[in-house]
């Protein structure tokens, strides 16, 4: 089976958040199948372009029509040993040779043009996919496209589209004027472009995609309540037969405590006494005093849906007790001034990482003994999983992927996975925190539950064949 991959990041190419992780580590698993060949599509960022450790190589050039404008498009692909796995790279300077990949004045714009080069690029590699795997509101146009412009096309017709949802929050929208001017769909598509008063990408792709998903089951029914849905509750309800949720897994590879190279000590459930090490050696690199105290950590976007807020209700509390508390991440402007008030004023408690620094967090993983997501909606969470594969324990709010992931711990049956609260609650999380620094000090139910979440299967291996299921039930071919 052929699978097109549509996403907006990529690691190691390009990665911003969780997605960036996703769209490396699924291909990587689906290419492990037989019969099998997977192409993912990126933009060629400037980011990218400029990295002078990625071997890169022109393919060919050629417009995409994008309305009453037709534009440049270079197509680029990585230079690979593996033909199963390929990268291929959008190129179009005015449009992705700038800093950041989002945030800018005509982003609808620029990933309109990227999803429908996608596709227009599949003629000139003569290579058409059974499935195409897209991604997020950036993708969000590629089945649009396809049923509106080349479905009447011979070789487009037996392709099939799953469209992705990672966070409902972000859903491509835009003024209703963007269907003509930047999209150049016939009149008829223009309902379905629409919602709540402007033209949604989101709403559309949900309509026009063969399948929908999204990244744990739990958040597939949340998703349908008004809550969770950010307005499209009722057009995910009447679409819901097609819609599943399928948990994201993590690279069991560079998520692997017994080989990281960024740990100061490997070790695995075998050798578990050489944490220690790790927190020792991560107290000292943060100024922290050297004690053997519970350490909690957070490695998230300081933002109030992260459950941030809850935090700061807190502060006070989380200072009083013995513990120590690692933050590293950015977002916005109050929470980071917040936290670095408190690391200056508990200097041997706290410590305040106001940076994205992946060797920071890979040794915060390997050190810590606790990590904390108090999320008020989290799609899936990926921290849960990596944290668990370092023997460092959740907690968690019972929300979307975290409560599919982490079942509460029962110190009677030695079930469960780590600590978790239900209301959205600053005390309720307080009281999770307080009950996981009490099972810290009984060492020996402690070690049998680090012991327990290592164990855990966080691997793509059955996430893959979920996706596999859901190739199969809507492309022509069975292989």
């Amino acid at each position: 089976m052929k699978i097109l991959l549509a996403t907006s990041e990529a690691a190691p190419f390009i990665k911003t958040g969780g997605l960036g992780d996703v769209a490396a580590a699924l291909p990587k698993a689906l290419a492990e199948s037989p019969n099998t060949e997977v192409y993912v599509f990126l933009p060629y960022y400037k980011a990218i372009k400029d990295d002078p450790e990625f071997e890169i190589e022109y393919i060919t050039n050629f417009s995409v029509p994008l309305s009453w404008r037709n534009v440049y498009c270079g197509l680029f692909r990585a230079v690979s040993k593996k033909k199963k796995l390929q990268y291929y790279f959008i190129d179009n300077e005015y449009y992705f040779y700038r800093d950041g990949c989002y945030g800018h004045y005509d982003d609808g714009e620029r990933f309109a043009f990227y999803s429908k080069a996608i596709l227009e690029s599949l003629e000139y590699l003569d290579w058409y996919p059974d499935v195409i795997h897209a991604n997020d509101w950036q993708t969000a146009l590629v089945p649009v496209f396809l049923r509106a412009f080349y479905m009447g096309l011979e070789k487009y017709q037996p392709i099939r589209t799953l469209f992705t949802i990672h966070n409902m929050e972000y859903q491509g929208r835009f003024p209703d004027e963007f269907v003509d001017e930047v999209l150049g769909l016939p009149e008829d598509w223009k309902a379905t472009m629409h919602f709540d008063t402007c033209t949604n990408l989101m709403k559309a792709a949900i309509h026009t995609a063969d399948r929908v998903s999204t990244v744990s089951r739990t958040y597939s029914f949340e998703i349908q309540d008004p809550y969770y849905a950010h307005g499209l509750h009722d057009v995910l309800r009447q679409h819901a037969y097609k819609l599943s949720g399928v948990v994201n897994g993590i690279d069991t590879e560079v998520f692997d405590p017994a080989t990281d190279p960024l740990l100061y000590a490997n070790f695995d459930s075998a050798t578990l006494e050489k944490k220690a090490e790790n927190k020792k050696f991560l107290q000292q690199r943060l100024g922290l005093a050297v004690r053997d105290v519970p350490m909690i950590v957070m490695i998230t976007r300081l933002v109030g849906h992260k459950g941030v807020d809850l935090v700061q209700a807190v502060m006070d509390d989380l200072m009083w007790d013995d513990r120590q508390l690692v933050i590293i991440g950015t977002g916005e402007r109050q929470y980071e001034n917040m936290f670095r008030a408190y690391a200056a004023n508990f200097p041997a408690k706290m410590s305040a990482n106001i940076v994205f620094d992946n060797a920071l967090a890979h040794q915060a993983y390997a050190g810590a003994d606790l990590v904390l997501m108090p999320s008020k909606q989290e799609p899936c969470g990926l921290t849960q999983l990596i944290a668990m594969r370092y023997g460092t324990i959740p907690i968690v709010r019972e929300t979307g992927g975290l409560f599919d992931t982490v079942p509460a711990y029962n110190i009677e049956t030695g079930e469960g996975n780590g600590f978790t609260f239900k209301s959205y609650n600053a005390h309720d999380m307080l009281d999770a925190v307080r009950r996981a620094e009490g099972l810290f000090f009984d060492k020996d139910h402690w070690t049998a539950l680090q012991k327990r979440v290592m164990s855990y299967d966080s691997s793509w291996k059955r996430s893959v064949q979920e996706y596999w299921d859901i190739y199969r039930s809507i492309a022509a071919v069975n292989n």
